[in-house]
């Protein structure tokens, strides 16, 4: 009898009778599987199941069939952007205009046409993506329990065989597209273009960053010309500073300047002590001729002017005192420069010397050594 309660029969079968209302209400049956997220679709060879983060390691089937629906959207999204890299390259822009005075003809391909495209052309592209996920209503394929599948049927098949090799090689191919476009991307970057020969790009501004040579050691004054023996460097107030090109700049045109004035005063006051007498009669020499001839010091004061502004003005593009050789000399090499500002240095001591002297005694350059 009790057989029969739960089989139909006194000598019934279990596994051959499932109808038995004593089974239905004492026995649950045959239990559902439990949920192996590496039994499901896309595991196939070389790699198998692939999930290196674990995401699915706790099998469970919503979680799984929510990564599963955003993996099948990157994948075919990257089968979209793979595409969309490589056939510009093959068959060319499309005709017509992508805005006003913005022709499909002057978009440069890959990531050069972020900069290209304006800002109305972004919002239609993102208006389209954000139409494309909530068309088919927000989350329908996960309460559909079919991930990735939002009524558009591109690949099918009445076969489940044949439906589940398309469907296997749609998650393959979607892999490989992702793997594929990140490449390009960063190919792109790299070489200006997805499938670019490095040897033949070199304007990537990531390539400039990643070839970009040592930043030059700062500006160092003591490597500069006019450095010589015996007193090498020699600025006693600490003037230059380490970095400071600009500021040693505009120093060493103000000594080049100095030490030019310098050498024709302490010529000219050595050659006014002979000349005097022919071509000023009655003026003193030395600095007494400053107030006995108040005309010829303004004179050379607006001569002095004029030099600085016409022959004595430095231009940017050249070197401190390089004034476009108003002498002919036709010489401005290293070593001529280090003897015009060694040179230059020893005149404005020596003229210093000489009003100081003539200040003090009365006496011109000359007198001052009882002549």
């Amino acid at each position: 009898m009790f057989q029969d309660g739960l089989t139909g029969s006194a000598w019934g079968d279990w596994a051959l009778y499932t109808a038995s209302p004593l089974r239905f209400f004492g026995g649950s049956g045959p239990k559902k599987p439990a949920f192996e997220a590496s039994a499901q679709l896309g595991v196939q060879a070389p790699i198998g199941f692939w999930d290196p983060a674990g995401f699915s390691k706790d099998n469970d089937e919503a979680t799984f069939n929510r990564y599963r629906s955003i993996e099948l959207k990157h994948g075919r999204i990257a089968m979209l952007a793979t595409m969309g890299y490589i056939t510009p390259e093959i068959t060319g822009k499309l005709p017509g205009y992508l805005a006003p005075d913005l022709p499909f003809a002057d978009i440069p391909n890959g990531l050069a046409a972020i900069d290209k495209v304006p800002y109305s052309g972004w919002l239609q592209i993102l208006a389209w993506m954000i139409y494309a996920e909530v068309a088919p209503g927000a989350g329908s394929d996960l309460e559909a329990g079919t991930p990735g599948d939002f009524g558009w049927k591109v690949i099918t098949s009445t076969v489940p065989e044949i439906k589940a090799r398309k469907l296997a090689a749609e998650l393959a191919n979607g892999r490989l597209a992702m793997v594929a476009i990140i490449g390009m991307i960063v190919q792109d970057g790299l070489t200006g273009s997805a499938w670019g020969d490095w040897a033949l790009y070199t304007d990537s501004p990531l390539r400039a960053q990643a070839e970009a040579p040592p930043p030059p050691p700062p500006f160092n004054p003591a490597s500069q010309v006019g450095v010589t023996g015996p007193l090498g460097f020699f600025d006693p107030a600490g003037f230059s500073k380490v970095g400071d090109e600009a500021g040693f700049r505009n120093l060493r045109i103000a000594e080049i300047k100095h030490a030019r004035v310098a050498m024709m005063a302490a010529l000219g006051a050595v050659a006014q002590h002979f000349m005097a007498a022919s071509t000023a009669p009655g003026v003193p020499a030395g600095l007494g001729a400053v107030t006995a001839a108040p005309a010829g010091f303004a004179a050379l004061f607006l001569a002095s002017g004029a030099l600085e502004f016409t022959l004595f003005k430095q231009e940017d593009n050249k070197e401190p005192g390089n004034f476009n050789d108003p002498a002919g000399l036709g010489d401005y090499s290293v070593d001529s420069r280090n003897r015009e500002l060694n040179n230059g240095r020893f005149a404005m001591f020596a003229a210093i010397g000489i009003v100081a002297a003539d200040l003090l005694t009365g006496k011109d350059a000359v007198q001052q050594f009882g002549l």
